[in-house]
């Protein structure tokens, strides 16, 4: 599992809007990667809405956001246009980032232990290294805090 102050290894992901994913190609820029369980449920979808209405904010301090979860890339699509997310969705359906990131845990759902994604958000700089983390985020102000970060960079 990486952690803060460790460069971001290259990995690639099927994103919306039919691209492609490739982390090495946004050095040079300030990338905020946030992980939510699944499309479509309450708390990622007002996790994914709070990034959509700050993300004109985002842009201006050159960061780019994207959302990564299990779901597939159909998946994203539906949940990307019905609440009109202005940033790609990342369809890790092999949990490669998940996994380079450490955000699969053990989660109780309904009484049963579940594997599934915790909610977590990096920052990685300009040059690629990770420098900001929150791991078992809770949504409630949560975007604020991130782009309170962003503008300290």
């Amino acid at each position: 599992m990486l952690t803060l102050n460790h460069p971001l290894p290259n990995f690639r992901l099927p994103a919306t809007s039919g691209k492609v994913f490739e982390s090495s190609g946004y050095l040079g820029k300030t990338l905020i990667l946030y992980f939510y369980p699944k499309d479509s449920t309450p708390g990622c979808t007002t996790q994914g809405v709070q990034f959509r209405d700050y993300y004109n904010q985002f842009q201006e301090h050159q960061a780019e956001v994207f959302g990564i979860s299990r779901d597939n890339i159909k998946s994203h699509e539906q949940f990307k246009e019905k609440f009109g997310f202005p940033f790609e969705l990342l369809a890790d359906t092999e949990e490669e980032a998940c996994t380079l990131l450490g955000v699969i845990k053990m989660k109780n759902m309904y009484g049963k232990q579940v594997r599934g994604i915790e909610r977590s958000t990096f920052v990685i700089d300009k040059h690629g290294q990770i420098v900001k983390e929150w791991r078992g985020v809770k949504v409630e102000g949560h975007v604020e805090e991130v782009l309170n970060f962003i503008k300290t960079l």
